[in-house]
């Protein structure tokens, strides 16, 4: 062979070893870079899929928190990839579970709420423009806060007394605090007085005329938070106890949460009902012969809250009468309370049926009738009232716990949750 000739094919085969020395060296440097670049990709839009799935949920609990909507399910875009929301129901408030449906690195979170922050009593006593009436000895321990008209005979608030607007008035009350209204007359104030017109009244601190007149508050629940534990309660089922339309309760018994379609009874000294989420009544509610309705232990620091309200009759159903020496117990955490709500509007509507009736009551107890009348009797002592319209009667006393204004609980409008736990999923 041509001498020339094999050294050509030496050196062809030279070159070849060498390039394929080099491929493998180039590989062996490429492929790592190449993994490391594709693994990074991967962590990039694993983050973009969980910072969209991130910020769907923050939206919801963001929703939830404000009162705004929120419907069962929904989706939300955030550059061009989208996330669905689907709200559940549950026994003690909502789960919320977000999804990337379609996104090639899904990420999915699941959040579990409970009715939470939102509600706060800064009064022992609120009323609407219904107004605030005291007879015979009854007294109030705590603040009074009215958008109508606080009236009495001598009675006694043993703290401040507010009547808010150009109608404002207090009259025939001795106030221990401060006074604020348009007009005081035939009243003693212990502190400072804010008025237009004052009449017959005694001011032991200072006196403020031509101050201006208050402005009306909202009352802490709307009709929206009560709908929201309305549906809290039917997440539990219905009730199939109704007899002739009553379901009676003489003997203990643990319920809710739970939706009862008719009258609700509980009687019988020794009957303990302990309630274990949020009750609705489509009726009236009735106690007798000194029943013990207390908040299960599992409840903690949290509200529950038993509800009178038959939609098709507000002016004379939905009422709730507290028979005497009924009594109320909390989870056994302070600050948590039960709640007996009444969505009778006979007093809204100038009648004068009561949406709440108690003879003696005391203990973890709130009244709260946004639309009608509470009248309270006979040494009755309840933790917080709020109503249109409220009236007192006999040596009732409605004292003020100072830890009301910080009950955190609720959700709907204006009220909020409190967030158990926000696994990824």
């Amino acid at each position: 062979m041509n001498k020339d000739l094999q050294g050509g094919y030496i050196i062809m085969l030279h070159t070849l070893i060498f390039l394929g020395i080099s491929l493998v060296v180039l590989f062996g440097i490429a492929l790592p870079i190449i993994s490391h670049h594709a693994a990074a990709m991967t962590m990039v839009r694993s983050k973009q899929s969980f910072l969209l799935t991130d910020s769907a949920a923050g939206e919801a609990i963001y929703r939830l928190e404000n009162g705004l909507p929120l419907a069962s399910s929904q989706t939300i875009t955030l550059g061009g990839a989208s996330a669905t929301i689907a709200t559940a129901n549950t026994s003690t408030g909502k789960t919320v579970t977000v999804t990337t449906p379609g996104n090639e690195y899904e990420r999915n979170i699941r959040i579990h709420t409970a009715i939470g922050t939102g509600i706060s009593f800064h009064y022992g006593i609120q009323s609407g423009r219904g107004g605030f009436v005291l007879e015979n000895t009854s007294s109030v321990t705590g603040n009074v806060f009215s958008g109508g008209t606080i009236t009495g005979s001598s009675n006694y608030i043993y703290g401040d007394a507010v009547s808010t607007g150009p109608t404002g008035l207090i009259t025939g009350i001795n106030v221990t605090g401060s006074a604020y209204a348009h007009t005081l007359q035939n009243s003693s104030v212990g502190s400072n007085a804010f008025y237009t017109v004052k009449t017959s009244t005694t001011v032991g601190g200072t006196s403020n005329p031509n101050s201006p007149d208050l402005d009306d508050e909202e009352l802490p629940i709307s009709d929206e938070q009560i709908a929201e534990w309305e549906a809290q309660a039917e997440t539990g089922g219905t009730s199939t106890n109704c007899s002739s339309g009553t379901y009676t309760i003489s003997s203990s018994v643990t319920l809710g949460p739970l939706k009862i379609p008719c009258n609700l009874v509980i009687r019988s000294n020794g009957t303990i009902v302990t309630v274990t989420g949020p009750i609705w009544v489509t009726g009236n509610i009735t106690t007798q012969n000194a029943p013990l309705i207390r908040m299960s232990s599992s409840l903690g620091n949290q509200n529950v809250a038993i509800i009178a309200d038959n939609p098709s009759d507000r002016l004379s159903s939905s009422r709730i009468t507290i028979g005497q020496n009924t009594s109320f117990q909390n989870s056994g955490v302070a600050g948590s309370f039960v709640f007996m709500i009444s969505q009778n509007n006979s007093s809204e509507n100038g009648g004068s049926v009561n949406a709440i009736d108690m003879g003696q009551g005391a203990s973890a107890l709130v009244a709260y009738a946004s639309h009608g009348q509470i009248s309270l009797g006979q040494s009755v002592s309840v933790k917080e009232a709020t109503g249109y319209k409220i009236v007192l009667r006999n040596s009732a006393n409605v004292t003020y716990d100072t830890g009301l204004p910080s009950v955190l609980f609720s959700s709907g409008p204006g009220g909020g949750y409190t967030i158990i736990d926000w696994n990824e999923i």
